[in-house]
C-alpha cells in the first residue's frame, strides 16, 4: 500500500509506483531464477545417477576387460563408425589346459576350484605382459597383442609371457597331482594380420580378433604336446637369437592347405632391466 499526504503529488506517486514496480520485478525474476535452479538441480542429479551408473559397469567391465578394451567397448557403443578397427599385425596367443587322463570324473566343485586357479595365475601374468584377453573358454585363453594400444615387440612379449606361465603352470600342476586332478599345457603362437573390433549387437559387444592368425594359434595350441609352447614361422623370425627354438618340422593342421612350419619355444634370455640406468 502506497501512503501519501494530500494533496497527493502526482510525480511523487509516479516515482514510489515506478520503484513498487521494479521491486516486483525483482521478486518475480528472484522466482523465476529459483525455479531455474530448481529444475538445474534436478537434472545434475539425474545426471549424477547417470554417472555413477556409468562408473558402476565401468568397474564390472574392467573385471573382465584390460583398461584399453574397456575404452574400445565404450568407444564402440557410442560410435558406431568405431566398431571395425579393421586389419592390424597382431600376435596371438593361444593356450588350452586339458585332462586328457582322468580315471575318475572330477567333482564340479574340483573343476571350478581348478579352473578359478587356473585363470587367475594366467590372468595375472596376462595383464603384467600387458597382453589383451580375447576370451576365456573353459580351460582355453586367448590372448593377443599389439591391440587396441600398440605394443613394442609383442612376439618376444608373447614368448616371454607364454614362458612364464608354462613355469607358474607346473607349479600349479604339482599342487593339483596330489588331489588326482591331472592337467597339461599346451600354447600356440603365430602372428599375422587380423581383423580387431567390437562385434556384436545393441546391448553385447566383444571385442574380439578374427582372422587366420587366430586359427593358426590355435591349430598350433592343439598339436602341442603336455608342457610345448609351438611358434609359427613368423613369431620365429621375430624372436631373434634372444630364445631358444627347435625346428620340429612342417606340421599338417585343420584347415590350412598345405603343411605349416612348426617351432618348440624351450627358453629365453634374461630380459634387460628397463629400469636400470646406464
Amino acid at each position: 500500500m502506497i501512503s501519501l499526504s494530500k494533496p497527493i503529488n502526482q510525480p511523487e506517486l509516479f516515482a514510489r509506483v515506478r520503484s513498487l514496480l521494479r521491486v516486483k520485478a525483482l521478486q518475480d525474476e528472484v522466482m523465476r531464477q529459483a525455479e531455474a535452479l530448481k529444475r538445474w538441480n534436478l537434472k545434475l542429479e539425474d545426471r549424477v545417477r547417470a554417472q555413477v551408473a556409468e562408473l558402476e559397469r565401468l568397474g564390472q567391465l574392467k573385471r573382465f576387460f584390460s583398461p584399453s578394451v574397456v575404452e574400445a567397448i565404450l568407444t564402440a557403443g557410442e560410435n558406431r563408425s568405431s566398431r571395425r578397427i579393421g586389419a592390424k599385425s597382431v600376435t596371438c596367443l593361444s593356450i588350452s589346459a586339458a585332462s586328457p587322463r582322468s580315471p575318475i570324473p572330477p567333482e564340479p566343485e574340483e573343476v571350478e576350484k581348478v579352473l578359478s586357479d587356473f585363470h587367475a595365475a594366467m590372468g595375472a601374468l596376462i595383464a603384467e605382459h600387458e597382453g589383451t584377453i580375447d576370451r576365456f573358454a573353459g580351460d582355453g585363453i586367448l590372448v593377443f597383442f599389439n591391440d587396441p594400444l600398440p605394443t613394442s615387440e609383442p612376439g618376444k612379449r608373447a614368448a616371454r609371457m607364454a614362458l612364464a606361465m608354462r613355469a607358474r603352470f607346473a607349479e600349479l600342476r604339482a599342487r593339483w597331482l596330489q588331489i588326482g586332478y591331472e592337467l597339461d599345457l599346451g600354447m600356440g603362437i603365430a602372428q599375422g594380420y587380423a581383423t580387431l573390433g567390437a562385434f556384436g549387437f545393441e546391448g553385447r559387444w566383444d571385442y574380439s580378433a578374427i582372422g587366420g592368425v587366430v586359427n593358426l594359434a590355435a591349430r598350433l595350441c592343439g598339436e602341442a604336446k603336455p608342457g610345448q609352447i609351438l611358434v609359427d614361422r613368423r613369431t620365429r623370425a621375430m624372436l631373434g637369437d634372444e630364445f631358444g627354438v627347435d625346428a620340429v618340422g612342417p606340421m599338417s593342421l585343420k584347415g590350412f592347405s598345405h603343411p605349416v612350419p612348426a617351432f618348440a619355444l624351450t627358453d629365453a634370455t634374461p630380459e634387460p632391466d628397463r629400469h636400470k640406468t646406464a
